[in-house]
């Protein structure tokens, strides 16, 4: 039996698609993410694409199959964005590595044993029940900039802590390494 501390890997693998109306083929607009119907602690969030890695399965070769598999694209290939770490003192403790993919125009998603696919417009992203990090996963990947975020959280996984670790910013959560460049100080 696995000690439920012991972190489990997994990818995440963004899919985004310009709108219908968009020209010039400008990529924008939409991202394909799954209500969890799926019994846990993401039931009744909407999340992206993404699963378990394999044994002997690169991260990368991960994101294109569950791609494949969940939402029915054949991707020939995906852009690394960064990793996020999850921390808990119960049996939710992640090594998620996330990749996104352009897909061109939206297409009709298919049925999906996680739950229900739907395209998500972007400025709505906000109104959706997401996992607490996703808004800050979001935000660097639509700035195209790296990351490694570290979250933690406290028994009923309510989330304590993100520092972004490049960088050392505070993102929710108390003081690390470095202040909040979000917050004031007095001079």
């Amino acid at each position: 039996m696995q000690d439920s501390g012991l972190k489990a890997c997994a990818v995440l693998c963004i899919l985004r698609a310009r709108d219908p109306e968009t020209s010039h083929g400008e990529v924008r607009g939409r991202m394909l993410l799954i209500r969890r119907t799926k019994p846990g602690a993401l039931y009744g969030m909407h999340v992206p694409i993404g699963g378990h890695i394999e044994p002997h399965e690169s991260p990368r070769d991960a994101a294109i199959r569950e791609a494949r598999e969940e939402a029915g694209v054949t991707l020939d290939g995906v852009t690394f964005r960064g990793v996020l770490v999850e921390t808990s003192p119960v049996a939710y403790n992640w090594i998620t590595f996330i990749y996104s993919a352009d897909v061109g125009e939206t297409f009709p998603p298919p049925a999906c044993r996680e739950g229900r696919l739907t395209w998500v417009a972007e400025d709505a992203l906000g109104s959706l029940a997401t996992p607490d990090t996703d808004a800050d996963i979001y935000a660097y990947v639509a700035r195209d900039q790296r990351f490694v975020l570290d979250a933690v959280y406290d028994g009923e996984l309510k989330l304590v802590s993100l520092i972004e670790e490049l960088s050392g910013d505070v993102l929710v959560g108390g003081r690390r390494d470095r202040q909040d460049p979000r917050k004031e100080t007095d001079a």
